[in-house]
């Protein structure tokens, strides 16, 4: 298409576009032969397409996208590149399945690992940097489950297909403060623990009896100290 072909007041174009009207018929044919295909392709790649996914079938799933969305509006394409993409789609994917379900080593390098992000009420950094997660968006996702401070988890992983798992512990101890710390009303409002402090880097508890300004964390290396939440 020239420059001068292009105008913007040339609604029938921008609408219509350059195809005869009956394209649109054809349109209606291709994009429900698409959406069949999706649908039996994420059925035969087994129901956890239909929940969160992981790297490998994210991988799939954008395969099948990139395959499906030019059959549908390019009046030169056929619908059988797209099938021909899907079999192998499904192939591949299913084929990975069955090889991680078969050899756990696999299914780790393939897949990805679980982290532990926090230990006994402990954040555990040297992991939370690997999983870039910071430490605000871990702390948003143990409000969102109703905790105000560290003390309450046992542990909490990130799953390798990036959801959290939270266990809270039985037997919660005082802990590093999960609320915002601009949000000083609130904050001032929770009971904290006589004489315990706690890193505020880490969530680590304090050696020792009393506030040494001085002292290091024995997790983190830090030496900044902050009232536990009881």
């Amino acid at each position: 298409m020239n420059k001068e072909d292009i105008n913007i007041y040339d609604w029938p174009r921008i609408l219509i576009g350059e195809v005869p009207v009956i394209f649109y018929v054809e349109i209606l044919i291709r994009a429900t032969a698409v959406y069949l295909l999706l649908v039996v392709a994420m059925r035969l790649m087994g129901r956890r397409m239909a929940s969160q996914l992981s790297r490998n079938e994210m991988a799939a799933m954008v395969s099948l996208a990139a395959a499906i969305g030019i059959p549908i509006l390019d009046a030169s394409r056929g619908l059988l590149p797209a099938f021909v993409i899907a079999l192998v789609v499904v192939f591949t994917q299913r084929l990975v399945s069955y090889i991680a379900a078969k050899n756990e080593k696999f299914e780790t390098l393939s897949q990805g690992d679980k982290s532990t992000l926090v230990e006994n009420a402990v954040i555990q950094l040297a992991n939370l940097k690997g999983t870039v997660v910071t430490r605000e968006l871990l702390f948003a996702q143990l409000r969102s489950s109703g905790l105000i401070h560290l003390g309450h988890v046992k542990r909490l992983y990130m799953e390798a297909n990036g959801s959290f798992t939270l266990i809270e512990d039985s037997n919660p101890k005082p802990g590093l403060s999960l609320l915002p710390e601009w949000d000083t009303e609130f904050v001032d409002q929770q009971e904290k623990a006589p004489g315990q402090y706690v890193c505020h880097h880490c969530g680590n508890a304090q050696p020792g009896a009393g506030r040494e300004e001085t002292a290091f964390c024995s997790n983190c290396g830090h030496q900044e100290w902050v009232p536990a939440l009881k």
